[in-house]
Parts: C-alpha cells; sequence; structure tokens
C-alpha cells in the first residue's frame, strides 16, 4: 500500500514523496515576465519545506497569453539567464521543477495582452469585459507553435518538465467547451475537433522534447457550467492523451464562471469538503495508464494520505496551504502536525495584483494580534 511519503515517477523523474506544488499565480515576476529573486527564493523555500515538486505558476507562452501582474513569461529567449539561475537554485537543493505553459485566450483584457484578446470564438469569457476575437486558422497553428518553442526553452533552462494548462478556462479550456467554442472548421463541434487545439500542442512539444522528456497536463474532469466540457467528455480527452504518452494527468475542475464550484474552493471547515475533485480524479483515473494528480482542498495529513493510500491517487497536490506554510510536507513528514493553517479565505491572491506578490493575509494577521 502505497505512502504519501513514498517516493513516485512522473516519467523519466523520481519525486521524492508524492506531494506536488500545484501552480500558483505568484505574482513576483517583472512586468515583462521575467523571474525575480523573489520568485527564485519562493521556490527555494517550497523545496526546503519537503515538497516532491514544484510547478511553477502561470507562464504564458506569448506576450498576448498574459493575464495578471507579476505573471511569468517564456515567449522569449532573452530570459534564458534569469530562468537558468532558478532552475540552478532548485536543482542545488536537490528539488524538481516543472513549468506550467499557458495563454489566456480570453481570460485577459487589452491592457495586460497588449492587444484584443483572442479565443476560439468571438464571444466573451465569463465575467471577462471585452469581447475577443475570434482566431484564425493560421493564428492557432502560430500559438501552437509557440507552445512548443517555449518547451524547448524549458528543457534548454534546466526545467525538469512541462505542464500544459488546460483548465480553468484558459485558452486550451476555451477550446474544449462548448461554451467558448462555437467555431464550425476543424477545430469546433464535435469532440475530437475541441481537442485538436490541445492535441496539436501535446504533439508539437512533444517532437520538440523528445519521448523521453517529462510532458503532463493539468486539465478539467467538469467545466461545472452549463453546457460546459463533462465528465464523460474529459474522460476521452484523458484516454487520447495517455495513448498519445502523456506522462501524467493533473485533474481539476470548474472555471471563473463555476461559482461556488470553480477552481479555489471557499469554506473548507470539514473533511467531506476536502479534496473536491478526487471523485472526478479517481473516475479519470480507471481510464488511464499514466499517473493521475489530484488537486484541490487538501488541508489534513489525514485526506491527503487516504487518497494515496486508500483511493490509489498517485499525487495529490497543494497550492494555497503551502502558500501560508511552506513547509507543511516536512511538517506532515516529521508529525509536527496534521491539519494545514490554511483558512481557505483566498485573500492571499489580493497582494499580487498590486504589493509584489502573494502571501497569507491572515497569517499577517495572526501575527499582528499575538
Amino acid at each position: 500500500m502505497a505512502s504519501l511519503f513514498d517516493q513516485g515517477s512522473i516519467g523519466k523523474i523520481t519525486l521524492k514523496n508524492r506531494m506536488i506544488r500545484s501552480a500558483t499565480w505568484e505574482g513576483m515576476c517583472e512586468p515583462d515576465g521575467r523571474p525575480t529573486q523573489k520568485l527564485v527564493d519562493t521556490y527555494c523555500n517550497l523545496v526546503k519545506g519537503g515538497i516532491g515538486l514544484i510547478i511553477t505558476g502561470y507562464t504564458y507562452v506569448r506576450r498576448d497569453g498574459k493575464q495578471l501582474p507579476g505573471k511569468m513569461g517564456i515567449y522569449t529567449d532573452k530570459f534564458a539567464l534569469q530562468f537558468k539561475q532558478l532552475t540552478r537554485a532548485v536543482h542545488d537543493l536537490n528539488g524538481k521543477i516543472a513549468i506550467q505553459l499557458v495563454h489566456a485566450g480570453g481570460q485577459t483584457d487589452s491592457k495586460s495582452a497588449g492587444r484584443q484578446p483572442v479565443a476560439p470564438s468571438g464571444i466573451k469569457v465569463g465575467a471577462f469585459p471585452e469581447t475577443p476575437q475570434a482566431l484564425s486558422i493560421l493564428e492557432i497553428e502560430n500559438i501552437t507553435d509557440s507552445f512548443a518553442r517555449a518547451a524547448g526553452r524549458a528543457k534548454e533552462w534546466g526545467f525538469d518538465a512541462v505542464q500544459i494548462h488546460g483548465a480553468h478556462g484558459y485558452l486550451v479550456s476555451q477550446f474544449l467547451s462548448p461554451v467558448t467554442n462555437q467555431r464550425t472548421d476543424a477545430y469546433g463541434g464535435s469532440l475530437e475537433n475541441r481537442g485538436r487545439f490541445l492535441f496539436d500542442i501535446y504533439e508539437k512539444i512533444r517532437t520538440r522534447v523528445g519521448k523521453n522528456y517529462p510532458v503532463f497536463i493539468k486539465f478539467n474532469a467538469n467545466d461545472h457550467v452549463e453546457n460546459g466540457l463533462t465528465t464523460d467528455e474529459a474522460v476521452q480527452i484523458a484516454k487520447k492523451l495517455s495513448d498519445f504518452g502523456i506522462d501524467a494527468i493533473e485533474v481539476s475542475s470548474g472555471t471563473a464562471s463555476s461559482g461556488e464550484k470553480g477552481p479555489a474552493r471557499t469554506k473548507i471547515n470539514s473533511p467531506e469538503k476536502q479534496a473536491y475533485n478526487l471523485d472526478l480524479a479517481l473516475t479519470i483515473k480507471k481510464q488511464v495508464s499514466c499517473p493521475v494528480i489530484c488537486v484541490g482542498g487538501f488541508r489534513s495529513l489525514l485526506v491527503a494520505q487516504k487518497a494515496i493510500a486508500e483511493h490509489g491517487m498517485d499525487f495529490i497536490s497543494l497550492s494555497r496551504p503551502l502558500i501560508r506554510e511552506p513547509d507543511l510536507p516536512k511538517k506532515w513528514a516529521t508529525n509536527k502536525t496534521d491539519h494545514s493553517e490554511c483558512i481557505s479565505c483566498n485573500k492571499c491572491f489580493i497582494p499580487g495584483m498590486s504589493k509584489g506578490g502573494i502571501f497569507c493575509v491572515a497569517q499577517k494577521k495572526d501575527k499582528r494580534t499575538t
């Protein structure tokens, strides 16, 4: 029976435990997207805290794929020095790091993207104010090429793996969803056509980095919006990716339009409300041959252990708890605590908009009152 603290593998890389830091917007990069020393220090603290693998925050593959302030960009060769310093710092501590590759699609604005946002169709995405421009076939091909070039840079600059962000309503997710994809060409309509953009990205990345370099994906097993991607459809996408040779699938759900079933749920105040994507992840796991990672709502050691030991999940991933306690994996491993201090208030992301990076606002308040 596997344990949370056993080694695990994703492709050719071996992780020291089954805990992964899920991609988290840090808000710590320069305006042009290059990483800063503050971000490097954040990742080093996660390694020191015992995490098995870091997945970087959202990293846009093209300038027009940017969304929020301080997000990382890997759209140019000019950032090689800063990225190599980042990966070297993590590896010097015997850590592992993957980079998440993303394009915002219609989930951005002209100021952030430097142009009118683009999307599969000219349909507003959720609460985002601007109507995006529908992508032409040539533009679609250019974006898929950008994902491949970004993956090539990531491999060259020392990242241990790349993750395609196919969840949470960003561009890949927009292509998969009938709500945001109303195209009538080869990239719209049937599930096979809606998945074509993702499959093109994967195939181009695999051609660029080779068969032995780990490539995995984060994607929604359900959009939790009316007429969005369903679990049955997600299973079909996952099976095809597994057949293609994807090295792992991180299962999430929800978009910015999903209300209480969004990606970062609040009020996780009981064991029953934890691990809110576990059933979806188990559904996917039954149909694929690659490792499956479950993200979403893990707050106690007991629930995390059960996901691995009793339910057979390969890995669990954490985001908000590691903002509050970067050393939570080490605390769990040494029995210093059995529960995260994170209260799932989501206020940690507010400082990222203007104050140089996210942090646990509740923790800072606690320190002022003690």
